[in-house]
């Protein structure tokens, strides 16, 4: 560069603009025509509850995620085919899309081979859409479908020997052990209308499989024993009524003073995914007193009411406060991630669980 005059200050505009770029925050999803801004503890919130809001971030969200990514994600498009068909009463049915875009998985990873299927986090992922299209058929279609029974199929054609489905232990709350995985693979199997019922004597000792891990293997932390009750609403006899009331009043005891309840506070710093994110949880300044969060209220909410927890009990009714009161104006619940303080993803089930919980409470019209 030819030195004038003026070249201290245009350095000086480089250096500011090369600040500014570093410093950019990008969106938390993005797509053509879709710009979701990036998720912050501070955001503020919002003036009165909007479920609009809510909804208009889940569908964009997911949109977003499966227009870029391509892939299902526990975290965001998976979550959705989990929980959108089940608001179909109220809301209508789910962008056809969704179905399309899972029926597509399936029929790919049904080419590759049992090998591939069986490694890392896939296992896991193909319990994932087969819940799914369960849940699509349950609320939908209202029967089972030969696409679904075709998913159940290939999910326990990847079964582990013990019962449990792989899966990865570096990004918690979901990709973050097989027994996480068995849960998830219990929901779809306890949800499809009839294939309990039509399945063949190998499938039914895979199940037989199923229930034997999940009966006899302990749960990582009180996290892990939330998936169970939940898992165990759909598949009944996974745990007895002593034990449901063992979780019951676990969940209900972790109940912050605010109403809401704390992801945190359900395991350790050092069993989160097997101690993988140890050191940046213990760093974080709330590691002692952990704050309330969309994504635990919910849950808990959630799975308590499926537990047959009336939605009139005074702790569920102060959740249920909590969540109306601390809604953000782009119109999710704010959730730390576990994992990394960048992108959050969290906070899209940390959405959608408290419009569950809502639901399920018969507060949404």
């Amino acid at each position: 560069m030819r030195h004038t005059k003026h070249t201290p200050m245009l350095l000086f505009i480089i250096a500011l603009f090369s600040c500014n770029a570093a410093n950019a925050v990008e969106p938390q999803y993005a797509s053509e025509g879709i710009a979701i801004p990036a998720a912050t503890a501070d955001e503020p919130l919002i003036d009165q509850f909007s479920t609009e809001k809510a909804l208009e971030y889940l569908e964009q969200g997911t949109t977003a995620w499966q227009a870029k990514r391509k892939c299902v994600a526990c975290h965001t498009n998976g979550t959705y085919i989990q929980l959108r068909p089940a608001l179909t009463p109220i809301l209508g049915k789910p962008n056809a899309a969704n179905h399309e875009f899972l029926v597509n998985e399936i029929t790919k990873f049904k080419r590759a081979p049992t090998t591939s299927l069986l490694q890392g986090i896939k296992p896991t992922q193909i319990a994932y859409m087969a819940q799914g299209m369960a849940e699509w058929d349950l609320h939908v279609n209202g029967k089972l479908t030969v696409e679904t029974t075709a998913a159940l199929d290939l999910m326990l054609s990847v079964q582990s020997a013990d019962g449990s489905w792989g899966n990865i232990d570096c990004w918690p709350p979901f990709e973050s052990s097989s027994y996480q995985g068995a849960t998830v693979a219990a929901l779809a199997l306890g949800t499809a209308p009839g294939f309990l019922e039509a399945m063949n004597a190998d499938q039914q000792a895979q199940v037989a499989k199923l229930k034997k891990y999940l009966k006899t293997q302990p749960a990582p932390h009180d996290y892990g024993k939330v998936l169970l009750l939940w898992a165990n609403t759909r598949m009944d006899g996974l745990i007895d009524k002593a034990i449901q009331q063992e979780i019951v009043t676990m969940i209900l005891g972790h109940q912050n003073e605010d109403g809401g309840w704390a992801m945190r506070n359900f395991a350790t710093a050092d069993t989160w995914g097997g101690g993988s994110r140890s050191e940046k949880l213990k760093a974080e300044k709330e590691v002692t007193n952990p704050p309330s969060d969309g994504h635990q209220t919910g849950l808990a909410i959630m799975v308590l009411r499926d537990a047959g927890i009336p939605a009139d009990h005074p702790q569920i009714q102060k959740g249920i406060a909590w969540i109306k009161a601390n809604q953000r104006t782009s119109g999710r619940w704010w959730t730390r991630s576990l994992n990394k303080d960048t992108r959050h993803f969290i906070t899209y089930s940390g959405t959608f669980y408290p419009i569950m919980a809502l639901h399920k409470c018969g507060e949404l019209k």
